[in-house]
């Protein structure tokens, strides 16, 4: 795992999200936890030697960043907000994370095929949270502050993690760092207010869900090309083009690659993305999105 500071440490160079840990004087917090199964497993071997982990915190609830509790259940507490609990491992017409998660198996982890198990077994064990909140909640864990922060708009139920010691922030999926965005379900607006409110941060240190680690500037980036989005489509309806002319004629495919496996993704982004920001500029009554959850995001 790549170490930020001598007490963060973060993998962004696996198929899944970045999952972290921070080491404190009573032991390590751990963020998200790996897609992979044998990452996960791997990763909780070497956390506990560090020491007892403290808790378990995900930061949104799509099946990339939290398949691996199944593989970190134990004696500590999990915590998530309320809008986490409440989508964790939930089938969706449009999406079945478990049926999802497997899918990375025979590319990505093959080995990992032999530690998942049957989808009861998996549901009745998966993780979920033993401590559920709302709005913003601070665990003081040692000589270390963690500020779990609600900021909706990747998700309903997103939040970041500041831990003021360090200058840094994990901001889960409201950061896509050098890599493409999914747009598709997300409220864009709220996403945006999200970020300003990750800016008026102490912070050296961005720790995203997805790429490289990142400096507090790269906020900026990550506000302009959601802009960006918008604009592109905004003035796609401007001109009269139908849903279809938009998704056909709106992409941004050559910004940025897709995350670590998941290149063959890259037309389901980019046409997803430009519909729903079409239907967003079209609907009359309201500038919210449909619940429709895309493949693990």
């Amino acid at each position: 795992m790549q170490q930020v500071t001598d007490r963060i440490f973060t993998e962004t160079r696996v198929r899944g999200c970045n999952p972290s840990f921070v080491k404190t004087s009573k032991g390590p917090v751990v963020i998200d936890t790996p897609q992979l199964p044998t990452k996960a497993v791997a990763m909780r071997k070497m956390v506990e030697e560090i020491g007892p982990i403290q808790y378990l915190i995900n930061t949104e609830h799509h099946v990339d960043h939290i398949f691996g509790n199944f593989w970190f259940k134990g004696a500590w507490p999990i915590i998530h907000h309320q809008g986490v609990h409440e989508r964790f491992m939930t089938v969706y017409p449009e999406l079945d994370p478990f049926e999802y998660a497997l899918e990375a198996l025979p590319t990505d982890d093959p080995d990992g095929a032999a530690l998942v198990p049957d989808r009861e077994t998996y549901y009745a064990n998966m993780g979920t949270a033993d401590i559920v909140f709302s709005g913003d909640v601070t665990l003081k864990v040692g000589d270390r502050t963690f500020n779990l922060l609600h900021t909706p708009g990747h998700t309903p139920g997103q939040i970041a993690v500041y831990v003021p010691e360090e200058r840094a922030v994990f901001t889960g999926d409201t950061v896509f760092s050098e890599c493409t965005t999914w747009l598709m379900t997300s409220n864009v607006d709220q996403w945006i207010a999200a970020i300003d409110r990750i800016r008026a941060l102490d912070i050296e240190y961005v720790i995203p869900g997805h790429g490289p680690v990142q400096g507090r500037d790269y906020l900026h980036t990550q506000v302009a090309f959601m802009l960006e989005w918008e604009a592109a489509v905004a003035s796609a309806v401007a001109k009269g083009w139908s849903r279809e002319e938009t998704v056909a004629r709106v992409s941004f495919t050559e910004r940025y690659p897709v995350d670590i496996g998941q290149e063959y993704m890259m037309e389901y982004i980019q046409t997803r993305n430009a519909g729903a920001l079409w239907d967003k500029y079209t609907r009359e009554t309201t500038t919210t999105y449909p619940a429709k959850e895309p493949p693990g995001r």
